[in-house]
Parts: C-alpha cells; structure tokens; sequence
C-alpha cells in the first residue's frame, strides 16, 4: 500500500481530486488531499497574510500530524510550487514527486514569474490582493461537467502566494522518483516537460486533455499514477 498526497491548484480546493481520489483508494493505497488555507472549504480563512509559506506548511502539517512517510506527492497547476517547497523541507518524508500539468520552479523563482505569456491574471476590482479566477474558456474547459464545478466551486486566490519567490536549499535532489503529466489540450506547460524528459531520475507522460486530468481522464491518470509508487 502506498500514500498519496494530493495537493491541489489555485481557485478551487481538494473538490476536484473527487474523481481521482476514490479509484486510488480502491486500489488499495491511503489517500489524503488537503484544502490549501483560503481556498474551497478553507475559504473562510482568506486573508492577505496567506502566502506560498502558508500552504506549504499546510501540507506538512498534515504529513506531520498524520505521521505519513514514503508519500508519492502529487501537485497540480499551482500545487507544484507547493509540492516542491514540501519536498525541499521535508525530502525524508517524500518517496516520490508527481507534477500534473504543473509549474516546477528553481530556487527563487515565483508563479507569476514562470506563468506562461498566454495566461494572464487579473486582479478582484476593489481587491488588489485577491486574484480572480479565469473563465473556463480561459483553461480550454469544454467538457459540461467540468465547467460546472469550476464555475460553482472557483473563488478568489491570494496573491501573496503567487508573488512569493520560492527559497530551495536543495532538499528535492534527495527525493528518488520525479515524474511530469503534460495535458496537451490545451499545452501550456510544455517548457517543463521539454526540459525534465531529458533530466536523469525523472519519467513524463501526456495525457490528451486540459490541466484539470484528474477530472477529464482520472482512469488514464490512476494508471499512470500507480506507476509513480517506488
């Protein structure tokens, strides 16, 4: 049995691991999928205080609280920049690195400064703290289903967290296994997969769908994920 940690992107919460989550628990493995302080369920605790720092602490927190170890780690969109902090803090408790149609950034390096030259992000009016969510004609949703829950459960994100430069101190150089699930419909995210296929220790698939897999094609994703258990 395994444990996986799902951590999910910006604007809406754990919801959308609603499809993935229970084919990997009939699997047989442990499956936890924190809500990120601010966000989903946690939106009552929004402020301007949240930071990169906040979520990364909330998913060690849980692994802490929880006494999770060899956990396959798993982020995506935003959730890559937090999964990377988790992993740079705490690399003893993670077996292995799984990035879906996620940002993987260096040392230093912030989401808005890794975000693609199409995507842009605008601000809530009266709010300059707060990030509205796109539309879905933004992340190329076109199934109803998914545009339904994006529409009824995305919220305003805090900006700190985007804007928050990441500070590594090398700690995923010691996580074994890394893998990148690029969505290729849209893809927005092939400088990624572009430049970790090649990198030693990392595995990359793709999968014919938006960012948003594990909603549009959570049996193809399972198959794939279970393939990331050391």
């Amino acid at each position: 049995m395994a444990t996986f940690v799902l951590v999910h992107g910006s604007w809406a919460g754990s919801v959308v691991w609603r499809e993935l989550a229970p084919r990997l628990r009939k699997a047989g493995h442990e499956v936890y999928a924190p809500t990120l302080t601010g966000i989903g369920a946690r939106k009552h605790l929004l402020s301007r205080e949240i930071d990169l720092d906040t979520h990364i602490q909330d998913v060690i927190g849980v692994i802490d609280d929880a006494d999770l170890s060899d956990i396959v780690l798993v982020g995506n969109s935003y959730g890559g920049m937090v999964i990377t902090g988790v992993a740079d803090r705490v690399p003893e408790k993670v077996a292995s690195l799984v990035y879906l149609d996620a940002f993987v950034p260096e040392n230093g390096q912030s989401l808005l400064s890794l975000l693609p030259p199409d995507l842009r992000l605008a601000a809530v009016p009266g709010e300059d703290w707060l990030v509205a969510p796109p539309t879905s004609a933004a992340f190329g949703l076109t199934r109803p289903e998914v545009i339904a829950l994006w529409e009824a459960k995305s919220a305003p994100h805090p900006l700190a967290t985007l804007t928050q430069p990441l500070q590594m101190t090398g700690g995923t150089g010691h996580v074994r296994q890394k893998m990148y699930i690029l969505g290729t419909d849209p893809a927005r995210f092939t400088r990624f997969y572009d430049k970790l296929k090649n990198e030693p220790g990392w595995t990359v698939h793709t999968l014919a769908c938006t960012t948003f897999m594990q909603l549009e094609m959570p049996d193809e994703l399972t198959a794939i994920l279970l393939t990331a258990i050391p």
